[in-house]
């Protein structure tokens, strides 16, 4: 007996974006099309175990999702009276459009729709996952490492802003289909390298996100026949896919390209990333980015040994990309090029000057390139450092072992360049911090700036080297931009350290900065409504939430509250000298929340704290053993819950809760 849930399962891998682009045609809401595609998907399951599959198992689905659409349709009540008339219209109008239109335009759309730039980026990629993959909310969470319920809500919010932003169902006019093609191919690109190089976990490669966005580059090469950058982005992941299995060693660590075994590429795939290329210069046009990094890989593809790879020819046409999209990762690529075609040197002169640059202040193979050329240099003691930093950094664990095995392979000292004698930043910061003197907040407060500080400058690195022109560069490069009231905090935090240790001068270059207090803006409350329907929100941070906005009282006053300070009956609490009081919102969670605890903090972090950080009595739940949840905590779960309604995506703070004044009705 044929496996007919696989069956099912491929046929909608295969067919749903068709199905789903063609809905969103018929009725303009693409959650909607979503929905009643999925309404077919559940049928097949109902019927096709018994009646067995059907012969097109695409056109039933497609077929069954239509109907439900024109079903839906008949019993809006916004057609009544007209239902039967409009129905029968949009029939006609559909199987017109049909003939006019072929299937692929719609897919295209589609296409366009997921991926519009009015969408943060992670919202494009898991839209685009979700509608033309037709992948589960669950398998996009485990291919990006976090949990179905953050997909579900990117989604939820990437659908919602195409509907309030009115986002057209329509291919691109000429003027703007350059930028839009652009943020396709990123958002098909981003999925490639997320599968290629992954960013997080155990395993240096995740091949299902790879296959998934070469299957959507073809797919969209066969959609935009004439377009260039297409054609070269597929070359790109053709020859970039076909080094997978030399990639890694027996025991999935990194191997580098130029010690990797060639005879392992694919070669079918180089000859289709070859043809793609050859297909993309027939389009014509100026060279654009793809084409440039799809010339880079054949450069590597041609070369029959890592020896015969001609650098210089590398080099040039990093030079171009530069040029053409200069950012700081490109530069970093360049550096490399430079250093193989030029002498490691000529390398590392690039290399440093892009060290201050905030975007790559948590890119590991910034510290991993410079490591590399200065070993090339003989300096060793220097690259062991820079490899033991980057591997710090590094949050995919194959990489961080490969990194730290390079480290250990170099000669910790000797010669003039090795480490002075003396303790160590890393192991200095931690006898700093466990003081018995310091409290929590204070530790938690040092430890954000020392934990930069290890990160950038590396744990090995010797205390008595530490300089203050290379700890200005650190904290410019992290929290130059930041308000002046966290770079006091940092700065104070220096200073702290610098005194602790004897290096009184540390703080030398960071000058204190004016302190100005600005009122932020309440939170729209369309956006709120937004947050407050959102299913997947925790009971806590609902009650929490919702108490901050009806109270309008202070954050560190709320969180402050016990549960025997709780009058539930007149909605209410006492907080020191006066009273926070609330409306039926929170009366309404609080007890759900409390769940029968009658002592301790209302709002409770999610763990116990560990014996070295026991909080005092009043702060720990004497039922659970929780501690009372942080400020810090709860306003970076308020951050990243809202990153999605914010338009910079930076998220917002606890204090925009408050209802503006301005708007609060006078009694």
């Amino acid at each position: 007996m044929p496996d007919t849930s696989r069956t099912i399962d491929a046929v909608w891998k295969l067919e749903s974006a068709k199905i789903i682009a063609t809905l969103t045609r018929m009725v303009h809401d693409v959650d909607l099309a979503e929905e009643l595609a999925q309404d077919a998907l559940v049928a097949a399951l109902e019927q096709w175990p018994g009646a067995g599959v059907p012969d097109n198992p695409g056109a039933w689905l497609t077929t069954t999702a239509k109907r439900r659409a024109v079903d839906h349709i008949r019993r809006s009540r916004m057609l009544a009276g007209k239902r039967a008339q409009l129905a029968h219209e949009l029939e006609e109008r559909e199987e017109q459009q049909e003939r006019q239109e072929p299937e692929q335009d719609d897919v295209l759309r589609l296409m366009f729709l997921s991926c519009h730039p009015v969408l943060p980026t992670e919202a494009r990629a898991a839209l685009t996952l979700r509608l033309l993959g037709g992948l589960t909310a669950e398998e996009i969470a485990r291919a990006f490492l976090v949990t179905a319920a953050v997909v579900t809500r990117r989604i939820a919010a990437a659908k919602q802003t195409l509907a309030e932003r009115r986002v057209p169902f329509d291919l691109p006019g000429e003027s703007e289909l350059p930028e839009r093609l652009s943020s396709v191919l990123e958002v098909i690109y981003l999925i490639f390298n997320e599968g290629y190089s992954a960013t997080s976990g155990d395993d240096l490669m995740r091949p299902g996100l790879c296959l998934e966005a070469l299957r959507l580059g073809r797919l969209l090469a066969e959609l935009a026949p004439r377009e260039s950058e297409v054609h070269a982005l597929v070359a790109l992941m053709e020859i970039q896919a076909s080094r997978s299995a030399a990639r890694t060693g027996p025991s999935g660590e990194p191997v580098q390209l130029h010690e990797q075994n060639r005879g392992r590429w694919d070669q079918l795939l180089v000859r289709r990333g070859f043809t793609a290329m050859l297909r993309a210069r027939e389009a014509g046009g100026a060279p654009g980015p793809y084409m440039l990094q799809a010339a880079i890989a054949v450069c590597h593809a041609q070369a029959r040994t890592a020896g015969e790879t001609d650098w210089a020819q590398i080099a040039t046409l990093y030079g171009a990309l530069a040029r053409l999209l200069p950012t700081a990762v490109v530069q970093l690529n360049r550096a490399v090029a430079l250093g193989m075609a030029h002498g490691p040197q000529a390398g590392l002169d690039l290399v440093d000057s892009l060290v201050a640059d905030p975007v790559l202040r948590d890119y590991h193979l910034l510290p991993s390139v410079r490591g590399d050329l200065l070993l090339r240099l003989d300096r060793g003691p220097e690259a062991r450092l820079e490899f033991l930093r980057a591997a710090a950094l590094a949050k995919n664990a194959a990489e961080r072992a490969f990194l730290r095995r390079r480290a250990e392979s170099v000669p910790a000292g000797g010669g003039p360049a090795g480490p002075a004698p003396g303790p160590a930043l890393g192991r200095a910061a931690e006898g700093f911090l466990g003081r018995a003197e310091l409290d929590a907040a204070t530790v938690r407060s040092y430890g954000q700036t020392l934990r930069r500080l290890r990160l950038d400058l590396g744990d090995a690195a010797p205390l008595s080297g530490l300089t203050a022109e290379e700890v200005a560069r650190v904290c410019t490069a992290a929290w130059g931009s930041a308000a002046a009231r966290t770079w006091n905090r940092h700065r104070s935090a220096v200073r702290s350290f610098g005194a602790w240790a004897g290096l009184e001068e540390l703080a030398a270059g960071l000058e204190r900065r004016p302190e100005t207090r600005l009122r932020a803006s309440a939170v729209d409350p369309a956006r709120l409504d937004a947050l407050w329907s959102d299913p997947e929100l925790p009971l806590r941070e609902r009650t929490l939430w919702r108490l901050l906005h009806e109270s309008a009282a202070g954050v560190t006053t709320v969180l402050s509250l016990n549960v025997e300070d709780l009058d539930l009956e007149d909605r209410r609490a006492r907080a020191g000298r006066t009273w926070v009081s609330w409306r039926s919102g929170t009366a309404r969670l609080l007890p759900l929340l409390l769940a029968g605890r009658t002592r301790g903090p209302v709002f409770l972090s999610d763990r116990r704290p560990g014996p070295a950080r026991t909080p005092a009595p009043a702060d720990l739940c004497p039922d659970t053993g929780r501690r009372r949840l942080s400020y810090e905590r709860a306003e970076y779960l308020f951050k990243e819950a809202t990153k999605p309604l914010d338009p910079a995506h930076e998220g917002y703070t606890l204090r925009r809760l408050k209802p503006d004044p301005r708007a609060t009705p006078r009694g």
